[in-house]
């Protein structure tokens, strides 16, 4: 049974999970064979430099590094829970790098037919989604790119 793969990313935001959350609202779970969940943790500059100098400085770098790849993976888990029980095959994926560079790069290796991208989420990045991120998947990606924007806040 072939049917659409499709990538979801997660920055760590409540706007992420919302995002996920969205596509299970309205998607037909029958249509699709997967879902990826992606997250991607940015790489430290500073690990590149390895400084034998001082004891201790390098651990908690690589400590450093180690909590973001277990948030990213914490992340991926909260989020692929929201397909739970729906139908498709579901996979958790960290990567490390720039994150619409490897949103894109899954995007093609797994030849999904959408990606889903939150707008507006602050998470591990400590980077506003969209803007940067979504636009660039928005534009380069090689399938439609589903952007979810935050709901809008109702006024009182």
């Amino acid at each position: 049974m072939s049917g659409m793969h499709v990538v979801v990313a997660t920055d760590g935001s409540k706007q992420s999970l919302a995002a996920a959350r969205h596509l299970r609202s309205f998607a037909d779970p029958t249509a699709l064979s997967q879902v990826t969940v992606l997250a991607v943790v940015r790489p430290l500059a500073a690990v590149s430099f390895v400084d034998d100098l001082t004891e201790g400085r390098r651990a908690s770098t690589e400590t450093e590094v180690a909590g973001f790849r277990a948030a990213a993976k914490a992340a991926t888990e909260s989020v692929a829970a929201v397909f739970d029980g729906w139908g498709p095959k579901v996979r958790r994926a960290v990567r490390s790098g720039s994150p619409a560079n490897e949103i894109i790069k899954v995007a093609e290796q797994t030849s999904a037919g959408l990606v889903v991208v939150a707008a507006g989420g602050r998470g591990l990045s400590e980077r506003v989604l969209l803007g940067s991120t979504a636009q660039r998947v928005q534009q380069y990606a090689p399938c439609p790119v589903l952007v979810v924007r935050p709901a809008p806040r109702r006024r009182r």
